[in-house]
C-alpha cells in the first residue's frame, strides 16, 4: 500500500524508557547471565531476550523462568538479581542523540511561554508536549535515573506512567495500548487552558522493544523504532512486520488497532542522533531561547515529586 503521507504536526512525544533513553538492557543481560553462570545454565540467548524486552514484568517473568528452569525458587532468584541490579543499574548512561533529543523536546515550551505572554505565536511552531511510559517500576526507575535527575526532568511528575501505576490494569502492559492511551491522557488532563486536546495520530512513540512498537500502534499512534542492534538482527527481514505491529505479540487484537505494511505510520533508527524533526512536522526553537526570561523555570520540582 502507498504509505500515508498527510500526518498532521507531531504535539506529543512518548518515551520508553529501557534500551530507549538508558542503556540498561545490556545491564539486565548482565546481571541475569551472573545467575545463570552460578547455577551452570547457558547463557540468555537474544531469541528469549527479544520476547523479554517491553513487557510488564510479570509476564517477562514468567517467559524467563519457563526458559531458565534455574534450580532455585523465583523468589530467590528475584532477590539475588534484585542485589546485582541494584549495583548495576546507577551505571547506566543515556544512549546515543538522548540528550540532545530531550533537551530540543524541552525547549520548545518556548512557543507555548511566549505565546501566553503576548497572544501571538512567537514564530511558526508549537509546544511538544512529552510523557513517559515504561514498564520500569517506581522502585527500578528511580535507581536508574539516580545520576541522571536533571535528564528526566523535562517529564513532569504527572506525565510519567510506570509499570506499577495503578491505572495500568493487571495484566494490560505492553504490547497492548492502555500504557500509551494513558500517558496522552496525562499529557490532555493537563494542556494549558484553550489548547485543543491532542490526538494519537498527533503522538510520536518512540520505542526500543517489539512489544512496544505493538503497543503504540495499537494505540493509533505513530511509532520509532530505535532498537538494540542485537534485537534488530533477531529481525532481521521481519522488519515491516515490527513497524506495523503484526508480529503477533499482542494476541487478541480485538479493539485494538492493527497497522498496513509499509503505511507509514513508524519508521526505523539505528539511533537518536540528528533526529530529523522537520519529518515530523517539529520545529525546535534555537538554543538561545533558553537566556529567556520565559524560560527560567525550576524544573527539578517534578523529579523530588516522582521519587517522593
Amino acid at each position: 500500500m502507498a504509505p500515508r503521507t498527510d500526518f498532521p504536526p507531531v504535539r506529543a512525544c512518548l518515551f520508553d524508557m529501557d534500551g530507549l533513553l538508558l542503556d540498561t538492557e545490556d545491564i539486565y543481560t548482565l546481571c541475569i547471565n551472573l545467575i545463570l553462570e552460578k547455577y551452570d545454565r547457558p547463557q540468555l540467548p537474544w531469541p528469549i531476550k527479544a520476547k523479554l524486552q517491553g513487557r510488564p514484568f510479570a509476564a517477562a517473568n514468567a517467559i524467563f523462568h519457563e526458559w531458565a528452569k534455574l534450580p532455585i525458587p523465583e523468589s530467590e532468584y528475584a532477590t539475588q538479581v534484585a542485589a546485582l541490579q541494584q549495583e548495576h543499574f546507577p551505571n547506566a548512561k543515556p544512549l546515543p542523540g538522548v540528550e540532545t533529543l530531550l533537551g530540543d523536546l524541552g525547549r520548545t515550551r518556548w512557543f507555548e511561554k511566549k505565546r501566553a505572554g503576548s497572544g501571538e505565536p512567537a514564530q511558526k511552531g508549537q509546544r511538544v508536549h512529552i510523557a513517559l511510559a515504561t514498564s520500569s517500576h517506581t522502585k527500578t526507575f528511580t535507581l536508574k535515573t539516580r545520576n541522571w535527575t536533571e535528564l528526566f526532568s523535562v517529564f513532569e511528575s504527572h506525565r510519567r506512567v510506570l509499570g506499577d501505576d495503578p491505572r495500568v490494569a493487571p495484566g494490560r502492559g505492553k504490547p497492548l495500548p492502555d500504557i500509551y492511551l494513558l500517558a496522552l491522557k496525562t499529557i490532555n488532563d493537563s494542556l494549558p487552558e484553550g489548547e485543543t486536546p491532542i490526538t494519537p495520530e498527533e503522538c510520536l512513540v518512540f520505542e526500543d522493544s517489539v512489544p512496544g512498537v505493538e503497543a503504540g500502534r495499537r494505540a493509533g499512534m505513530r511509532v520509532v523504532w530505535c532498537p538494540h542492534p542485537m534485537l534488530k538482527k533477531e529481525y532481521e527481514g521481519r522488519e515491516k512486520d515490527v513497524l506495523a505491529g503484526r508480529t503477533g505479540e499482542a494476541g487478541d487484537v480485538d479493539l485494538h488497532q492493527l497497522g498496513e505494511l509499509d503505511d507509514g505510520w513508524a519508521d526505523y533508527y539505528a539511533d537518536l542522533v540528528n533526529f530529523p524533526y522537520e519529518k515530523y512536522g517539529m520545529v525546535i526553537p534555537p538554543a538561545e531561547v533558553e537566556l529567556d526570561l520565559a524560560m527560567k523555570e525550576d524544573l527539578s520540582e517534578g523529579v523530588i515529586a516522582q521519587e517522593a
